[in-house]
């Protein structure tokens, strides 16, 4: 009998700690459900564009307050109706367009099988946000000679700001490209009345505006990068314990 109990207190302890996969297959350490629910592939997704989304609604609202308070961008009065002093489509189209950056940006990683490794931490990442929001305050505050000068300062900038915390071609080419496409639709917008710019010195816009895109690019993969790195680091462990 007490070997009995000893034999089914023993079942019961190991019970809680192990699970078995099927027949045939080796018992794995027992994942709860809070576990399993963030390792999930598409649960993971779905947090980090809502995290992705709610930083770019944040910086937008911040940034455009900035712009709009210098008189560097300006809305018909009938749009300005928030105390952020911004129109209502703005927070959701820099969040959404935040959301898709920050997902692209690991995606493409993971499909050239180059993992972004350099300066991985969040220290890193918030310095970065640091430096993105002072080239803005730069773009909206600083007093230059003339434009050129600006846009020459901003470029600089914003290729140092992709020097110092991503250095991948992948990175720099998906920087380059949505500003490219971030301004052509900014020029429409300005080309259609929803609003313009002071001073346009470039086929409706400011020339530095692609200087501004190209760095909010760079900080939002970055962001991006890291919120995915614990996915990656999960997958890596589960392939080494296969």
């Amino acid at each position: 009998m007490s070997l009995t109990l000893t034999a089914m207190s023993n079942s019961a302890g190991t019970g809680g700690q192990q699970e078995w996969s099927g027949p045939g297959q080796t018992p794995g350490p027992s994942r709860g459900p809070y576990i399993s629910v963030i390792t999930n592939r598409t649960t993971n997704l779905l947090i980090r564009g809502a995290m992705l989304f709610s930083v770019g609604v944040f910086l937008s609202l911040v940034l455009n307050l900035l712009q709009v308070q210098r008189n560097v961008t300006l809305f018909p009065p009938d749009v300005i109706s928030s105390i952020f002093s911004s129109a209502w489509w703005v927070p959701p189209c820099c969040g959404t367009a935040s959301a898709g950056i920050g997902l692209l940006y690991p995606f493409i990683d993971r499909r050239l099988g180059e993992p972004h490794k350099f300066k991985r931490e969040w220290s890193s990442v918030m310095r970065c946000v640091a430096v993105f929001v002072g080239i803005n305050h730069a773009s909206a505050k600083v007093d230059f000679a003339n434009n050129v000068q600006l846009s020459l300062t901003l470029a600089a900038l914003s290729i140092g700001l992709w020097w110092t915390f991503d250095r991948s071609r992948s990175g720099f080419g998906l920087g380059v490209s949505i500003a490219l496409l971030a301004t052509l639709a900014t020029q429409v917008l300005v080309y259609n009345g929803v609003f313009q710019y002071t001073s346009p010195d470039f086929l409706y816009i400011r020339s530095w505006l692609p200087c501004i895109f190209f760095a909010g690019v760079i900080t939002m993969g970055n962001i991006g990068r890291q919120l995915a790195l614990y996915e990656y680091k999960f997958i890596q462990e589960k392939t080494h314990q296969d």
